[in-house]
């Protein structure tokens, strides 16, 4: 039912609006397919494409071995086995989100080089030299793997988990009253009926491989997030960057695509619909310790050990700039990111009170369309922003010319609103998930109730949906905070010229090899990472075997 009040047409025009905002820069990319140069396309072919196409499937393809058997296996043993520490290590295992991988890449690096700790300790030790032995090299395709798989497990871990948590106590009763063990009914029975949710942890973790960019030109691994910054910044080819943002995004939408064709029309229900608390396996002697230990690796490999690396590189040396430079690249990244949470949340506030007023296809469109940019590589985004924003500069600077004879210059490439355009973009589906999940918690009842007191639409959401959401809208918000602040190729493309935040210092003097000046603002990036996970392992705390997650 409509309101009565003439508030309502505002928010689902609103919500259009933004959808609309929203798609442009993807349209803007997209239209390169049609509109770019045969030669730009030629260029590309005949130089490096099929390096970048190569080295995507092999990342791709890497992580989704490494990160889904993490993902899966410490699922099951947290959810499954009884082993000692096993509630500690429910939340224990979230702690790798809080640390992008390009960090620990930097990390690891300064530890595991030729002329890192490690290396010259064994030299030291045994008196080889630099051909005596072979050591791995970490900057090469595997490390990559490595660094991002132990950063992006936690997506397969949360839903996998959930996944576990909601089967049905009859299929596993059954598995266990066949004399299946642990391992058997994990493999025979629960990864079947979990293929939904392992599924969708590893299209979130894909998609962040597509759009890592700090990692992968780090360690030299050239992809099309490392090709779209070299072809616009050093080879001064818009065009070309545009080019390889397309096909990024075509690798994009296969992720996706494969992700919803391996669920298939598959659905898993309970036996009774009720939730019964989950007969775990006892785990004992040394499969508990086990159990333990494979619980406990990732966790140090992903947290503890490159933030203790980053801690004492810190205290040792740290970053030789004053005190109020760094201050001020923090306050810089801080301003974005807090102008970034709260655009965003207002966005997905308005969409979401949109589709509660007047559900319909445009407005749930609208959510839906506005929702899709965290798919979507933040170089992708940079790009379809950038593209539009430098011809309207260009023309508008041509026309004051012939004009007035006076140079406008780039107005808005380059500026803080276009970069806050692409944190909103890339972001917003972060906002809007909290934000509608919480508005799902308003009984509709309570908007009947305001209508008949004759409140309008904009006073029922101040005065009664406000209040109620502000859980739902400070955890939206900060999400999307320490995203931001973690974001790396939006904001080198995007940024204004000189300016730096937390993410751009640490990659800026990790590429010069300056790593341990790097590690100050690296360590910065990780604390506030550990914001979310404090959230989500108190989810964690209350998702409880015989409960809803």
């Amino acid at each position: 039912m409509r309101p009565a009040s003439g508030w309502w047409p505002l928010f689902p025009a609103a919500a259009l609006v933004i959808a609309a905002i929203v798609s442009l820069p993807i349209l803007a990319v997209v239209s390169n397919l049609f509109t770019g140069s045969g030669v730009v396309w030629a260029g590309l072919i005949d130089r490096i494409l099929s390096v970048y196409v190569v080295n995507t499937l092999v990342l791709l393809a890497g992580v989704a071995v490494v990160a889904g058997t993490i993902g899966t296996g410490t699922a099951w043993l947290v959810t499954m086995c009884e082993f000692p520490g096993r509630r500690y290590m429910e939340w224990l295992l979230l702690l790798p989100f809080a640390a992008p991988a390009y960090v620990i890449a930097y990390a690891y690096t300064d530890f595991l080089e030729f002329a890192g700790p490690l290396q010259t300790f064994l030299r030291d030790l045994t008196g080889w030299g630099r051909h005596d032995y072979w050591f791995p090299e970490i900057r090469s395709t595997p490390g990559a793997i490595a660094m991002l798989s132990l950063v992006l497990y936690p997506y397969v871990y949360l839903l996998a988990r959930n996944a576990f948590l909601s089967q049905s106590v009859q299929a596993l009763g059954v598995a266990r009253s066949l004399g299946l063990g642990p391992w058997s009914a994990f493999a025979r029975v629960a990864v079947p009926m979990a293929r939904p949710g392992i599924a969708a942890g590893l299209a979130l973790a894909l998609m962040e491989t597509l759009a890592d960019f700090g990692t992968v030109e780090f360690f030299g691994v050239q992809t099309f997030t490392t090709g779209i910054y070299r072809t616009w910044f050093i080879r001064g080819s818009p065009e070309g960057a545009a080019q390889l943002a397309n096909i990024l995004l075509i690798f994009a939408l296969a992720v996706i695509l494969l992700e919803r064709g391996s669920r298939g029309r598959a659905r898993y229900v309970t036996g009774t619909g009720r939730f019964q608390p989950l007969p775990r396996f006892v785990l004992g002697g040394i499969r508990a310790w086990t159990a333990f230990l494979a619980t406990l690796l990732p966790v140090l490999l992903g947290f503890v050990v490159p933030v203790s690396l980053l801690l004492e590189l810190s205290f040792a040396s740290g970053d030789s700039m004053p005190f109020a430079a760094f201050m001020t690249y923090a306050g810089n990244s801080v301003l974005v990111a807090g102008l970034a949470a709260v655009l965003a949340v207002a966005a997905a506030l308005t969409l979401g009170y949109a589709a509660r007023l007047a559900a319909g296809p445009l407005t749930i469109g609208a959510a839906r369309i506005s929702s899709m940019g965290y798919a979507i590589p933040g170089s992708v985004i940079a790009v379809g922003i950038l593209v539009p924003l430098a011809w309207f500069d260009n023309r508008l600077d041509a026309l004051m010319k012939a004009a007035f004879g006076v140079s406008t210059g780039l107005l808005l490439t380059g500026s803080i609103a276009a970069l806050l355009l692409a944190y909103v973009v890339r972001f917003l589906a972060v906002a809007y998930n909290s934000t509608d999940a919480g508005l799902a918690r308003v009984t509709p009842a309570m908007d009947g109730a305001s209508r008949t007191l004759g409140h309008s639409p904009f006073s029922t959401l101040t005065e009664i949906h406000a209040p109620l959401l502000r859980g739902s809208l400070l955890t939206g918000g900060l999400l999307v905070f320490v995203d931001v602040l973690k974001e790396l190729p939006a904001t080198l493309l995007v940024r204004p010229f000189n300016f730096e935040t937390l993410a751009t210092r640490t990659w800026r003097l990790a590429a010069d090899e300056r790593l341990a000046e790097a590690s100050t603002a690296a360590l910065a990036i990780v604390l506030a990472g550990v914001l979310p996970v404090i959230l989500l392992s108190g989810r964690i705390a209350r998702s409880r075997p015989g409960t809803r997650p």
